[in-house]
């Protein structure tokens, strides 16, 4: 064994400054904080004992109900209560689901809930969805923000308690003014990650796993407030980010056709359907088309979501109107530009949400209010 070194630097595994003592020229390191030297138990690329979660907050004087174990993330990674849930509460014999919105999110979106809605900017977005959760006037909502109108909607009704965001804007129209009010005024809670990081983390969730190493967003100052942990990888010593797994109480994705059961294809972009539907707890499906089962069959290397996995079937053609679905109906620029018009200033936000969610009863009312033909002509 060589001569011992010091030298101060950033430990690779908890990231304190501290002093690392070099054992045989850089293979390998112990830690001269726990007092550790010749001869002493290495830690060898493996977490030192400053590698955990961080502390939880002081314990409150008043007596308390039971709450979940204290994390840095606005849902705490669960999975082997995931894999609980799927075998005690899932339906795995195929059985009709379709049923309306309201009855939909009455049942499965609940107050508090952590909830996720799979889009790619305006393709597929769950719409119908959306306006029923807030005419149902759902509170204390966590959000997963990887979407537009969704995120908007929610935030601008008073149904967000806090969001995971990855990016909230409308591309050449800029970012969207209804969540930097809520940001910068009202104070609302907002954790930024990567869109990769937040598929990553639902991938780990239906993977049954805690987290999952990556490199996504190392040397980042979204990794240094997320409160993620790294690591070196034990095999290489390369400087990997431990993405916490991400199981949602309950998603909803938005599909081309599925059947009564919930067995689902998607044509175009998937987004990251296949992840979060595996990775959620409850799922609702809307789709613009419900199809035989024998349809499905005959090409089963399309069924992007099994039934096994779907809670809830919702017929809602247009459903994500104003915005598009690939091969059905295309954007509608016109809907938009007076979307983002009123939404400019709160006033005019108030007045979208009075006209076009909590004026009309459901989906079909908002279908009939936008005007059968035009949606029509909105085919390719």
């Amino acid at each position: 064994m060589t001569e011992e070194t010091v030298a101060k630097h950033t430990c690779p595994d908890c990231r304190w400054l501290e002093e690392r003592v070099d054992l045989d020229e850089g293979l390998n390191f112990a830690c001269a904080k726990g007092r550790l030297g010749s001869g002493s138990a290495l830690l060898t690329r493996t977490p030192c004992r400053d590698f955990a979660a961080p502390a939880r907050p002081p314990a409150r004087r008043h007596r308390a109900a039971p709450a979940r174990p204290w994390s840095p993330f606005l849902q705490t990674p669960d999975p082997d209560g995931l894999r609980a849930w799927n075998r005690d509460r899932k339906e795995l014999l195929p059985r009709p689901k379709i049923m309306t919105e309201h009855d939909a999110v009455r049942r499965f979106v609940k107050d508090g809930d952590y909830v996720g809605f799979e889009l790619y900017g305006t393709v597929r977005c769950p719409l119908s969805i959306v306006r029923e959760v807030i005419r149902q006037g759902r509170r204390r909502l966590r959000l997963l923000g990887q979407g537009l109108m969704d995120v908007d909607l929610l935030i601008a009704a008073g149904a967000v308690a806090a969001l995971d965001l990855a990016y909230v804007g409308y591309e050449s129209h800029g970012l969207s003014p209804v969540l930097r009010r809520a940001v910068e005024k009202d104070g609302l809670p907002a954790k930024e990650w990567s869109n990769g990081a937040l598929a990553w983390r639902l991938k780990a969730a239906a993977m049954g796993l805690p987290f999952l190493p990556t490199r996504s967003m190392l040397g980042s100052d979204t990794l240094r407030s997320s409160g993620v942990s790294t690591m070196r990888d034990p095999y290489t010593g390369v400087a990997v980010a431990l993405l916490p797994a991400l199981s949602p109480d309950c998603a909803v994705v938005h599909v081309q056709r599925c059947d009564v059961f919930g067995n689902s294809q998607i044509d175009g972009v998937l987004g990251f359907a296949p992840e979060i539907a595996r990775a959620a707890k409850r799922l609702i499906v809307t789709t613009e088309e419900i199809v035989r089962p024998e349809f499905i069959q005959s090409a089963p290397e399309r069924t992007v979501i099994p039934f096994y996995l779907v809670d809830a079937v919702v017929y809602a053609p247009f459903g994500a109107h104003p915005g598009e679905t690939c091969g059905i109906y295309r954007r509608d620029e016109e809907h938009v530009a007076a979307y983002l018009a009123a939404i400019a200033t709160a006033d005019g936000t108030r007045a979208y949400l009075d006209e076009w969610v909590h004026g009309l009863p459901d989906h079909w009312a908002y279908r009939r209010k936008v005007g059968f033909e035009r949606l029509a002509g909105l085919a390719p």
